[in-house]
């Protein structure tokens, strides 16, 4: 079983997430933040949406078999920024996906891994442009610094927590 949790990077948002999160919800009746696009993904059994929690999404999948899940986040990283005009960076989200195997009679699920990548979501013509000013100031830095840069992937890749 995973748990997919889109959850703020910030420390400081990290202590207020509950409210955050609460005034959203107010914001956007009705909207969730995290959801499975379920035509897109392979493997995955049994999904779950928490009627409750809006930034979490769980579902079973057997590790022998091929399995990819993919994610809709509704929400824009500018969303959480106090400044509401235009031109924000937007905070940096985490999606965290926590598996857990199956506990025992009357014993809790084993939690087996965690991994998770930073992500920030953009409205299409904002990421276009986002992309395109990172990429000029990464092309600007010399090429010891370039090095230093992750590569762009196809997919995202995600990291183990520790």
């Amino acid at each position: 079983q995973s748990l997919v949790r889109v959850i703020f990077h910030d420390r400081r948002l990290q202590y207020s997430e509950q409210q955050q999160l609460e005034g959203w919800k107010w914001s956007r009746p009705g909207d969730r933040i995290l959801d499975i696009d379920i035509p897109l993904s392979v493997g995955i059994v049994d999904p779950q949406i928490h009627p409750t929690l809006l930034n979490t999404v769980e579902f079973l999948w057997d590790p022998s078999r091929r399995t990819s899940v993919f994610v809709q986040v509704h929400c824009i990283s500018t969303e959480f920024t106090l400044r509401k005009n235009g031109g924000e960076k937007g905070v940096p989200f985490r999606i965290q996906i926590d598996t857990f195997g199956a506990g025992g009679k009357g014993d809790p699920p084993e939690h087996l891994h965690s991994a998770s990548c930073l992500v920030k979501v953009f409205k299409p013509k904002g990421a276009d442009r986002k992309q395109k000013t990172d990429r000029e100031k990464v092309e600007k830095q010399p090429v010891p610094e370039r090095e230093k840069f992750q590569p762009s992937y196809e997919s995202t890749v995600l990291v183990e927590v520790g």
